[in-house]
C-alpha cells in the first residue's frame, strides 16, 4: 500500500533466508540476521547497491533453477530498472529485518516502520500454514544473543519442536518485547497496529503517508480501498497466501475460530508480560 502512488519500488523481504542474490548479493545464513556494527562489512556494500537499484543479473542467472525462478528474475529486474530510471524510493518490506531496524536507520538512512500484530493472530497464522521455527537460528547468532535476546536464551533452548503455539508465543514475545526497546531508544520510528490499519485503513495509509513524505493522490485512496473491501475473502487460501485484497475488518479475529478456547487462553499466559504494553485484556474476548 505504501508503493500505490508509484513514488516507491517495493523490495521483498532480501534478509529472507531464501532470497534471490539479484536483489541482494550477501547470503544470509539465519532467519531473523541480525546486522550491527560488528558485522557489516559484508552487508553494508550489498545494501547500498540494493537500495541503488543496481541489480546481479549473473548472480542470478547463475542461480536459476526453474521456470518459477526464471520468472521471479523478470519481475524482480523490471522493478530495479524502474526505480533506477525513474529515481524511485526504494521501499523494503522484511519481517526479518526486525532486530537490525537500528541499523538501516543509522547505516543506510532508512525511515522505519514497524507494524504489531495481536499475539494470538500471529500465533494462529503459524499454526494454519504450518510453520515451524527453529530457535537455533537465533541462538546461533552470538551478537544477537548478547544485544537483544539473552533474556530468552532458557526459553528458546527448552521449547518444545513440536509445540507451535509456544513456538509462535515465544516468537511473538521476543520480537514485540525488542520493538518495545525500541519505542524508547528510537521515538523517530513509526510502530502501528495491524488492527488500527485493518479498523481504518484510509486514515490509517493517510497518516502514514504523510510521516513519510508520500503524496497520499487518489489511485492510493483506491489501491487501499480494494484491497480492505467486505466484498474480499475473510481469509486467503493456503495456496494464495501471498495475496493481499481481504476483507480487513472481517479477518481480524479469525484466529478466535482458527484456535480453541485452551490454545487462545495458553497464548494469552505466554505473552502476558509483552502484549499487555501492546492490546488490553478485552482483546482476548
Amino acid at each position: 500500500m505504501l508503493a500505490a502512488g508509484g513514488e516507491a519500488v517495493y523490495i521483498s523481504e532480501p534478509l529472507n533466508a531464501w532470497h534471490r542474490p539479484g536483489v541482494l548479493r550477501a547470503p544470509t545464513r539465519h532467519w531473523y540476521t541480525y546486522i550491527c556494527a560488528e558485522n557489516e562489512e559484508i552487508f553494508l556494500p550489498a545494501f547500498h547497491e540494493m537500495l541503488d537499484f543496481r541489480y546481479h543479473t549473473w548472480d542470478e542467472i547463475r542461480s536459476l533453477r526453474s521456470r518459477k525462478d526464471a520468472g521471479r528474475m523478470a519481475r524482480d529486474w523490471s522493478l530495479f530498472a524502474r526505480g533506477r530510471l525513474g529515481r524511485k524510493r526504494p521501499l523494503v518490506k522484511d519481517p526479518f529485518a526486525i532486530f537490525s531496524a537500528p541499523w538501516f536507520a543509522a547505516r543506510l538512512g532508512c525511515r522505519v516502520v514497524i507494524t504489531v500484530r495481536h499475539p494470538a493472530a500471529f500465533a494462529s497464522s503459524l499454526k494454519r500454514l504450518e510453520w515451524p521455527f527453529e530457535f537455533k537460528d537465533l541462538l546461533e547468532q552470538p551478537l544477537l544473543m548478547r544485544d537483544l535476546l539473552e533474556p530468552f536464551r532458557k526459553e528458546m533452548e527448552t521449547i518444545q519442536v513440536d509445540d507451535m503455539i509456544a513456538q509462535g508465543s515465544l516468537l511473538w514475545k521476543l520480537i514485540y518485547h525488542v520493538v518495545d526497546d525500541y519505542r524508547r531508544q528510537h521515538p523517530e520510528f513509526i510502530i502501528v497496529r495491524h488492527e488500527d490499519l485493518s479498523q481504518e485503513p484510509l486514515q490509517g495509509f493517510r497518516a502514514l503517508y504523510q510521516s513519510l513524505g508520500l503524496t497520499f493522490v487518489p489511485q492510493v485512496q483506491q489501491a487501499i480501498m480494494s484491497a480492505s473491501s467486505a466484498e474480499n475473502p475473510e481469509e486467503l487460501s493456503k495456496s494464495a497466501m501471498h495475496a493481499y485484497k481481504l476483507d480487513s475488518r472481517a479477518n481480524l479475529h479469525k484466529w478466535k475460530s482458527r484456535l480453541s478456547q485452551d490454545e487462545i487462553k495458553r497464548i494469552s499466559h505466554l505473552t502476558a508480560s509483552v502484549a499487555a504494553r501492546y492490546y488490553p485484556e478485552v482483546d482476548w474476548e
